[in-house]
């Protein structure tokens, strides 16, 4: 009796050990196995790897919620801005088309069509005018070449050189106009008072240049006397 209870608990031991020996678990996913060549084999768990994908299709699914939750959101925002821009639109009430000649100053004549053999400052700048309205203007920019002698006394030479060139091309224009209106008798007296006259002012011009004082002070003189001379023809 005694024989075969140690038999039976020699055999348990053994059937232990075998059991020990054949399987053995190997971290949290794998268990070990021994194969036929006496090396280990590792298996798998299903369990773990059926979890672990649907914790990624439930992630997945989650953020293409997210996602058109946030085009809803955008819909519903953009509508709004549409609907609140909608109702903020005032008419703008339109006029009458200008008159044909502009009516502002610089576009009396800006319906009139170009003629490109022309220079730019009698088709841009200068406007025609009938010859007494040019003597009209002529006098004034006389008095502006006159206003330079302030800019002379203080030295700013390039503003003197632009005001010159400026009135002095406007005034030359003016004169132009009114000497071809004159009698043949006149014309000839009116161009020989203008030619000195602008003679003069480039004599000026010269002066303010190369920033003489004293020859910018003596051709202001003569200039100023030039234009005395072609204002009284002018009447």
């Amino acid at each position: 009796m005694a024989q075969a209870m140690a038999s039976m608990a020699g055999l348990r031991g053994s059937t232990q050990g075998v059991l020990e020996g054949s399987l053995q678990i190997s971290g949290p996913s794998r268990l070990i196995a021994p194969s036929p060549s006496g090396s280990r084999v590792a298996l798998n768990r299903p369990g773990f790897a059926v979890r672990a994908q649907q914790a990624e299709n439930d992630a997945v699914s989650q953020s293409s919620r997210r996602a058109v939750l946030g085009l809803v959101a955008a819909g519903l925002a953009g509508g709004s801005f549409v609907k609140a821009v909608l109702a903020d639109v005032k008419p703008i009430k339109l006029g009458p088309p200008p008159p044909p000649s502009g009516g502002l100053p610089g576009t009396l004549n800006s319906d009139e069509p170009r003629d490109l053999d022309l220079p730019l400052k009698e088709r841009f700048f200068i406007q025609p005018v009938p010859p007494a309205e040019a003597a009209k203007r002529a006098k004034e920019s006389a008095k502006d070449i006159l206003n330079v002698k302030g800019l002379i006394e203080k030295k700013e030479w390039p503003y003197v050189m632009n005001d010159l060139r400026l009135k002095a091309s406007l005034l030359r224009y003016d004169l132009n106009t009114v000497i071809s209106a004159k009698p043949k008798e006149e014309k000839k007296a009116l161009k020989e008072l203008s030619g000195k006259l602008f003679d003069t002012i480039a004599e000026l011009d010269h002066a303010a240049k190369i920033k003489s004082s004293p020859e910018a002070e003596k051709y202001y003189a003569k200039t100023k006397s030039a234009l005395d001379d072609v204002l009284a023809k002018l009447g």
